[in-house]
């Protein structure tokens, strides 16, 4: 009988454990998630004045046009654009130090800004921890100032507003440093520009 009743505890421990932890605790996180943080719960997605979702502010995206910042290496292929939902993997490239095809990626880096008069600061060239991270430094984003100002057509100090507007301060005023959300700033960007030519 002793045996019995342990294995219907058991049981119903397990079944409680479950409930809790399966069922229960999600269930909480998703609530106060999409209630509390809906923006952040899904994604931080962004969209344009068409409602179109034009990526996170919490992944980073290559920019190539001269009018746009560049953000700082990903190890994720970032799906973008009007039809496809911005989606991204979680994680770094694993590759040592000594790995030649890291070699290779941060001397490609470092020519591709040479080109372009630009000196390859550490944040343009290396992929942050989680291999997502949009942020680059202040320095980095004022390095590209002249030339993205050049490609608009912009004074700069108009540009460097906007720089001061979205850079991130550090996590709790202490931990980490302060960083430029690009896609924030590139977004922005074209906003002006668009409200540039509906006053001309």
């Amino acid at each position: 009988m002793a045996i019995i009743r342990e294995t219907i505890r058991a049981i119903f421990i397990t079944l409680m454990l479950w409930l809790l932890t399966a069922i229960i605790y999600p269930l909480v996180i998703l609530v106060v998630g999409q209630v509390f943080l809906p923006y952040q719960a899904n994604g931080s997605i962004m969209r344009n004045l068409n409602n179109e979702q034009i990526g996170s502010a919490l992944i980073g995206q290559v920019f190539t046009s001269e009018r746009y910042f560049h953000s700082r290496p990903s190890t994720v292929r970032y799906s973008q654009g009007k039809k496809a939902k911005p989606t991204g993997i979680s994680g770094a490239s694993n590759l040592a130090a000594s790995n030649p095809e890291l070699q290779k990626r941060i001397l490609e880096e470092a020519d591709k800004l040479r080109e372009e008069n630009l000196q390859p600061i550490a944040d343009i060239i290396y992929t942050s921890g989680s291999g997502l991270d949009p942020h680059i430094s202040f320095k980095a984003a004022r390095q590209q100032l002249t030339r993205v100002a050049g490609a608009r057509g912009v004074k700069e100090e108009e540009i460097l507003r906007l720089i001061n507007k979205y850079t991130d301060g550090r996590f709790l005023w202490i931990f980490g440093e302060p960083g430029v959300n690009v896609l924030r700033l590139n977004y922005a960007l074209d906003l002006q520009d668009i409200n540039r030519q509906q006053n001309q």
